[in-house]
């Protein structure tokens, strides 16, 4: 790197430390990242230096400008270096964690799961476990604990602690377009745990059937049904739930409640149509029902602005469930249910187990500090680059398949060929290190409308690793559809 005069102003420089790039197969951008890092961990360029200016930087190492800006903005969505208008890109005074502590970590004992992620993770509804913003979480909770009054360590709050709330309520007005009020945020350990609250208040004002788009995510039916509730499934096509099957579904069964995912379903990836967005809110209004909205991945749309929360069309009507699940890790247990007053007064919240009041209040730092928006645009920009590699992939290795799906969230849909099962296809991807979900798996009946296909999920799939992990589910494929076309009957005279 350049040779610099030892300036100290404004902390120390960093331009003379020596920033390998190395081999192998990763992008040039993700190689510099680790390069960064590693430096920084083994204390060679110190709390408070400047790192070199993106140009300079680039011309030394002789790469493009590109990967040195994308590089330092990512260390800086996740907090691990500081942008300061005036003195450049620089190491903070305070890292989140420091060479002793990284030497630690590095003695410590291997923590090891019984399960192990394929290295090809197409699976959906992971997000990017790489990238997960531990710095700034990190220090949100760090925050909480040196402002937290002592008095408050005892304090639970069956809705979440006040402040949790009140940043909770900001943002989903915000980002979202919720008309919400802190009081009417309750503060969960996430989506299945807000689902679960809202199911039980359900139950007990007297429903005992709720309406649920088939196909979709299983988990929350099963919170359902596991409250008494009688899970009904209506179709879904490519404008959202069919709202007239939906009407006829509710005065067959009695239902007046609804679970949707209106801004991105799932596993279908479409949108709820404008005009059945009115249609469902003309007949929640109706019959006094309630719809849950569960809002999973919605602050990930790559073609235009996010869609407005269904919620804000009436709030008086609809619950929104959301979490950090799909936007940072599931790891983190934190989730939020904006619920009407009505249905909150049937709701026996002070039963409920709460998350830490440490955790609400980083929470609250880490929304009010802009990280969380910070995060989301960081990941908007890496899943809007990885969706158009993988499709680029899908038209080079299976021109003769269809994937459709919205420019939105983490995953998109590929049919597969006449006679070939999506089990088959799992199986085989499998045995390749591949993971991929059979759209099968998120049927609520035995028999859809919808053919043979998989759901492919690309939030936690290495950028590098895109063209082989297609490749090699073209392959297993290839192999299920032999392996079906061997096991046919042959034809009769």
């Amino acid at each position: 790197m350049p040779r610099s005069p030892a300036r100290r102003e404004g902390g120390a420089l960093a331009w003379e430390t020596l920033l390998p790039l190395g081999d192998g197969p990763a992008p040039l951008r993700d190689r510099l990242e680790r390069s960064i890092r590693s430096a920084v961990h083994a204390g060679l360029i110190p709390p408070g230096s400047a790192l070199p200016p993106s140009r300079e930087l680039a011309e030394t190492l002789g790469v493009s400008r590109w990967v040195v800006t994308e590089a330092y903005g990512q260390l800086v969505a996740e907090g691990f270096l500081e942008a300061v208008v005036g003195s450049g890109t620089r190491v903070p005074r305070h890292p989140a964690v420091s060479s002793e502590a990284a030497e630690a970590r590095r003695a410590a004992p291997e923590l090891r799961t019984p399960y192990r992620r394929p290295r090809f993770d197409l699976g959906p509804g992971v997000p990017d476990l790489r990238h997960v913003p531990r710095a700034r979480w990190a220090e949100a909770v760090r925050r909480a604990l040196d402002t937290l009054p002592g008095g408050e360590f005892t304090v639970v709050d069956p809705l979440g602690h006040p402040l949790a709330r009140t940043a909770v309520a900001e943002y989903l007005a915000r980002s979202r377009r919720a008309v919400v009020a802190p009081d009417d945020v309750v503060i969960t350990h996430g989506a299945t745990d807000g689902m679960a609250a809202v199911v039980a208040g359900l139950r007990s004002s007297g429903h005992r059937a709720i309406l649920v788009e088939e196909p979709s995510w299983g988990r929350l039916r099963e919170v359902a049904a596991s409250a008494g509730l009688t899970p009904v499934p209506v179709q879904v096509d490519a404008a959202g739930i069919d709202v007239d099957r939906l009407v006829e579904a509710a005065a067959r069964t009695g239902a007046r409640a609804a679970l949707l995912t209106p801004a991105h379903q799932f596993p279908l990836g479409v949108a709820l149509s404008p005009a059945r967005r009115e249609a469902v809110v003309r007949w929640v209004h109706g019959v006094e029902g309630v719809l849950v909205e569960d809002d999973y991945d919605a602050e990930f749309r790559y073609d235009r602005r996010p869609i407005a929360a269904l919620q804000g069309l009436a709030p008086e009507h609809v619950v929104l469930v959301g979490s950090l699940s799909k936007s940072m890790a599931q790891a983190f247990g934190l989730g939020w249910a904006v619920i009407p007053a009505e249905l909150r007064r049937r709701i026996h919240l002070a039963d409920r187990a709460r998350p830490s009041v440490l955790d609400q209040v980083g929470l609250a730092h880490f929304i009010t500090a802009g990280d969380l928006e910070r995060h989301l645009r960081a990941a908007r920009t890496r899943f809007r680059r990885r969706r158009a590699a993988l499709l680029d992939a899908f038209a080079r290795e299976l021109p003769e398949l269809a994937v459709t799906g919205l420019a939105a969230g983490m995953h998109a849909m590929l049919e597969l060929p006449h006679g070939v099962t999506g089990r088959a296809v799992r199986d085989a991807a499998s045995a390749l290190d591949v993971a991929v979900s059979d759209l099968n798996r998120y049927r609520a009946t035995a028999t859809g409308e919808i053919g043979e296909a998989l759901v492919v999920g690309y939030g936690n799939l290495d950028d590098a690793l895109v063209d082989e992990a297609v490749a090699r589910l073209a392959a297993a494929i290839r192999s299920a559809g032999s392996s079906a076309g061997a096991g046919a009957e042959p034809a009769g005279d």
